[in-house]
């Protein structure tokens, strides 16, 4: 039997994501008969995420810097330092590369590709071998242990099963490569944050094509076959966001 207090919050929780749906109905609607997705992934989507990562890359523009810095570490033996990257989307990661870097770009979309483009004009440091349009769940166009390192950047949100993509990452790896990840989870249960990512979740999900607010992410990478992880809860400065809270971090095979 629910206590009180955890019955009015489920309550008020179901009240609210009824108020948002009703919000949503033409989405809702333009979905029911098989018209959203569509739209969402060629159209509405890309056009937001391009905008939408102006405003994040300022915001993350630290973090990454820090998050990237040991890359070159992980270069092989020969001294190259092959990458393939996960969801590459509008290619906002390329910055962030060691010279000479050779980057493989996958993602689910071509939709991203002018926005694509125009980064790589900008970041010639580093050395694009092919764009693979592929999901991060069945990489199979990539040979096993071809890599020394796999970034993955808000993608995990919205997949629905993360372990798959991070058992594709640990097969492409060479032993002792990297998996590099920066997402955006789920709050502290008992926090406000986490009620209204709560309330936020089926129309946000809906909307911004199958994102998910309320994912618990880290345990996915805590429960992979890592050697090691290295994993920092941070708070990124997206005020008035239900995505401020993120984990960041990489793991080595």
């Amino acid at each position: 039997m629910l206590c009180p207090t955890l019955a009015m919050r489920k309550a008020a929780i179901l009240f609210l994501r009824a108020c948002l749906a009703l919000l949503a109905m033409p989405i809702h609607i333009l979905a029911f008969v098989g018209l959203w997705q569509p739209f969402c992934r060629r159209v509405f989507f890309p056009s937001f995420y391009e905008r939408f990562s102006a405003l994040y890359e300022r915001k993350a523009k630290k973090q990454k810097q820090e998050l990237f810095r040991n890359l070159p570490d992980f270069r092989s033996p020969s001294g190259d330092l092959n990458l393939l990257e996960i969801g590459t989307g509008c290619g906002t990661n390329f910055q962030f590369y060691p010279p000479g870097c050779k980057v493989t770009c996958t993602d689910i979309s071509p939709s991203f590709q002018q926005s694509l483009l125009r980064n790589m004009g900008k970041n010639q440091h580093v050395s694009y071998e092919r764009f693979l349009v592929a999901a991060g769940e069945d990489l199979h166009q990539v040979p096993s242990a071809s890599l020394d390192a796999v970034v993955c950047t808000l993608v995990l949100c919205s997949v629905h099963n993360a372990s798959s993509i991070l058992k594709e990452a640990l097969r492409v790896l060479r032993p002792g490569g990297a998996f590099y990840f920066l997402e955006h989870v789920a709050a502290n249960r008992s926090s406000w944050k986490h009620f209204w990512q709560q309330v936020l979740h089926p129309t946000w999900n809906l909307i911004f094509d199958g994102c998910c607010l309320t994912k618990e992410t880290w345990k996915a990478l805590e429960e992979a076959n890592f050697s090691e992880l290295h994993l920092q809860h941070i708070t990124m400065e997206l005020h008035w966001t239900p995505i401020q809270p993120h984990i960041i971090g990489y793991a080595v095979k």
